[in-house]
């Protein structure tokens, strides 16, 4: 990337567009154009386009973690809490990530044309169903840079146009990096429109984008919960979403204590800013005496918070009493609510009325209780014996994700290639008439 394409980005990204209303309908036209060619392009052009961003973004290293750092600068001055620094922040190891990230969704098998259960009927016919794209996706969240690349590969792949809007305190990394998959889209011979990244921070923006069922066929927030919640209600396309990631962890009497100890650290500490970052541990009350005071040392370790019921505060001694709110809380931060439970229907009990049905794990070595946890808790991930932050498309085998989703249609947990796909039922005859 040159000095002068890396200060036109900048410019444009902080630039006002006057006519927000005709911006957008410029680039859902563009999309929508984009779409139709993408359903001609084959696996080799689109891993070739991902490979060439990739090399975009390894030469472009500088200029993108130059206006991270002041994406980064601005949000100290306005005051951003600690972990929504944390989700801006590129490094060195995020850019590896990231180009490792192309390199595995480009090596990851296309979906797009399988055909899945063909049979043949009495008539002669045969049908199954194709995997398709699902045509224009719009994708709205905050903070995370990252999320540029790994939608716009991910949309990529599965044959869609995608249309980014970050949010405005990552505006002019976002810039660098769409000017990185541009030059990816152009090397491969790509429509440049099958990736477009919204310039304008104005909020009207959002608003068009989420009412534009001609151009748009879905949307898919990333961000806080007043902003799903908004796109939620007011959008005319429709959502593939998650509110929030309130995740438990149920550490049953049966447990393995050190497996319990490693799990319920790992799930609270290896990362605070994440969906899947466990907020709420759940302790069998044969557990409590022995278990909660390791427990407490280990956090005390990484600066952990803990809030408790009554019972687990008898064990503790003199933390904070948990109140109804802190079992509902979403903290992203160095702070757990915990409660001793009586066996696992009191656990479930719990999760049933607390849980965003995001994901949700019990640690144990009764087979029993686990297949029940298993089949009765309703949550877009269910684990045993493993932390919370393996609820990652990454993890998964997915390659990245483009989110996790808490709905029950059309996708649910991390949203992969498969995800950005649906069906269609395909008809192979040989003259056959219905009589």
């Amino acid at each position: 990337m040159t000095d002068q394409a890396s200060r036109s980005d900048r410019e444009t990204a902080t630039a006002e567009i006057a006519d927000v209303d005709t911006y957008m309908e410029r680039l859902g036209q563009g999309a929508r154009e984009a779409a139709t060619r993408m359903r001609r392009v084959d696996t080799a052009a689109k891993n070739a386009a991902l490979l060439a961003m990739g090399e975009a973004l390894e030469q472009a290293r500088g200029e993108v973690l130059a206006a991270n750092a002041r994406d980064l600068a601005r949000g100290r001055e306005s005051g951003l809490d600690a972990a929504l620094l944390d989700r801006l922040a590129l490094d060195e190891s995020r850019l590896d990530a990231m180009i490792e990230g192309l390199a595995q969704v480009a090596a990851l098998p296309d979906p797009v044309g399988e055909i899945d259960g063909l049979r043949s009927r009495p008539s002669g016919i045969q049908v199954g169903q194709m995997r398709v794209p699902l045509g224009v996706i719009g994708i709205i969240y905050e903070s995370r840079p990252n999320v540029t690349l790994e939608a716009a590969s991910l949309c990529l792949k599965s044959g869609n146009a995608a249309i980014l809007r970050g949010g405005s305190e990552a505006r002019e990394s976002n810039a660098a990096i769409a000017a990185c998959i541009r030059a990816g889209l152009e090397r491969a011979g790509l429509p440049e429109a099958a990736v477009q990244v919204v310039a304008t921070t104005d909020r009207a923006a959002v608003g068009r984008l989420i009412s534009m069922p001609e151009y748009v066929d879905v949307i898919i927030p990333r961000g806080g919960k007043s902003l799903i919640e908004r796109i939620t209600r007011e959008a005319r396309v429709p959502v593939i979403k998650h509110l929030d990631g309130v995740c438990h962890v149920y550490l049953d009497a049966s447990a393995d204590t050190d497996k319990a100890l490693a799990i319920a650290v790992n799930a609270k500490t290896q990362r605070y800013g994440t969906c899947n970052t466990m907020e709420t541990l759940l302790v069998d009350a044969p557990l409590a005496e022995a278990l909660l005071p390791r427990l407490a040392a280990a956090y005390a370790e990484h600066g952990v918070e803990l809030r408790g019921c009554e019972r687990t505060r008898q064990v503790l001694g003199d933390i904070a009493a948990a109140t109804e709110a802190d079992w509902a809380a979403e903290y992203l931060a160095p702070v757990l609510a915990i409660r001793v439970v009586d066996g696992i229907d009191a656990a479930m009990a719990h999760i049933e009325r607390y849980s965003s049905r995001h994901t949700d794990a019990i640690v144990t070595e009764n087979y029993t209780l686990a297949r029940r946890f298993l089949a009765e808790v309703d949550s877009s991930s269910v684990m045993v014996n493993a932390s919370t932050r393996f609820a990652d498309g990454f993890e998964y085998g997915l390659g990245a994700e483009i989110g996790i989703s808490t709905d029950r249609l059309h996708a649910r947990g991390p949203v992969g290639l498969e995800g950005l796909t649906t069906r269609k039922y395909v008809v192979l005859g040989d003259g056959q008439v219905r009589q």
